[in-house]
């Protein structure tokens, strides 16, 4: 029997478009959006229509950077439906999948929707939140058809390396499954990068996009890696989900791949210095205990004593105009996300306001 879908939407995205707007937002993972004047655009550089399979200058962008053929890109409308795009191609609804814990909740809500059998592997603060495949392996059957991995990891900001990778994907070979992993963030090591596990092997699978590192959510510029027929597959699909791409937006994706050098440039030198007002804040709290990623736009504190972070959630939030996500979206009620690649200043402020949150709430 084919399972019944959900319709329920994302909690967390629900939360975020209603509830995380504040004086202070410590909530959000990427970069602050640039603006259209933040590019050197004309008018001359965009039109409004385009059909076909891929703007072949875009494609090609995105070939060179990833060191990849064409014919393995597909082209989308930001990371998440490319999440969603991927996984409606990669299994069939009842088939097992096996996921990361914490996830980030909108993924796995999309495989859920689409009718995933959906497994668990952990991945633990006491750890580091590393992925282990000793971890995964015996949750591996014959009827997994995929396996899902953040990297860097969100919520946590963790960062997984290229061996262990390698090794999840040879558990992964041996039943016949894929690997699918978002990319999203590991652009925020920016020249230390290391090359897209979509090197891998035909079995992995990538998405990724302009958002997070660079601040270009608005371009819903977004990218799928496969072997070359699953990307034809692939596209095939995105017939019935949205026929063709906003022409617009690849036109500028464009024009901001040209200047991408620069964008990163500048992003890398406001997330290294939050990212030490950050640590520095870290370093006065006795009350709080956090894996601290060496890259990244998040990272993932959990309170030492109590049973969630709600009321500070809440508290900060009525009383400090500061917030920061919940826990609970990413299944750790005791923990909250907070974001480093907002504006230095605002940043200062909210950490200011969290420390006292956290003082009234002791």
């Amino acid at each position: 029997m084919t399972a019944a879908r959900s319709v329920a939407g994302s909690s967390y995205m629900h939360w975020a478009k209603t509830q995380s707007v504040s004086r202070f937002n410590l909530a959000t993972s990427g970069l602050g959006n640039l603006s259209i004047r933040d590019l050197r655009v004309s008018l001359d550089d965009l039109e409004l229509t385009y059909g076909g399979y891929g703007y072949e200058p875009l494609l090609q962008m995105i070939a060179e950077r990833y060191r990849v053929d064409t014919k393995s890109i597909v082209t989308t409308a930001g990371t998440s439906f490319a999440n969603h795009l991927a996984m409606a191609a990669l299994f069939q609804p009842d088939e097992e999948i096996l996921f990361e814990e914490p996830a980030y909740e909108p993924m796995l809500a999309t495989a859920r929707y689409l009718g995933a059998d959906v497994k668990r592997f952990q991945r633990r603060f006491e750890d580091g939140f590393r992925v282990l495949p000793e971890e995964i392996e015996p949750c591996v059957t014959d009827r997994t058809r995929l396996i899902v991995i953040t990297n860097l990891h969100n919520p946590s900001g963790v960062l997984t390396d290229q061996e262990t990778l390698k090794q999840v994907g040879e558990i992964a070979r041996r039943v016949g499954a894929r690997v699918l992993v978002n990319e999203v963030y590991l652009e925020t090591l920016f020249e230390a990068s290391p090359q897209t596990s979509f090197h891998l092997g035909d079995h992995f699978v990538v998405t990724s996009s302009l958002t997070k590192a660079f601040g270009l959510s608005g371009l819903r510029s977004g990218w799928i890696l496969a072997e070359p027929e699953l990307a034809r597959r692939m596209w095939l699909l995105n017939d019935v989900f949205s026929a063709t791409q906003v022409h617009s937006g690849e036109r500028l994706s464009v024009v901001a791949l040209r200047q991408i050098d620069e964008i990163a440039a500048r992003a890398k030198e406001l997330m290294d210095r939050n990212r030490a007002l950050l640590n520095a804040f870290l370093d006065t709290r006795d009350d709080l205990e956090t894996v601290r990623p060496e890259f990244g736009t998040v990272m993932f504190p959990r309170l030492r004593s109590g049973e969630t972070a709600e009321s500070l959630c809440q508290l900060l939030r009525e009383k400090y105009e500061t917030t920061v996500v919940p826990g609970r979206f990413f299944e750790r009620p005791r923990h909250f996300r907070i974001g480093i690649a907002g504006e230095t200043k605002v940043l200062e402020a909210g950490l200011e306001r969290l420390g006292q949150a956290l003082d009234e709430i002791r």
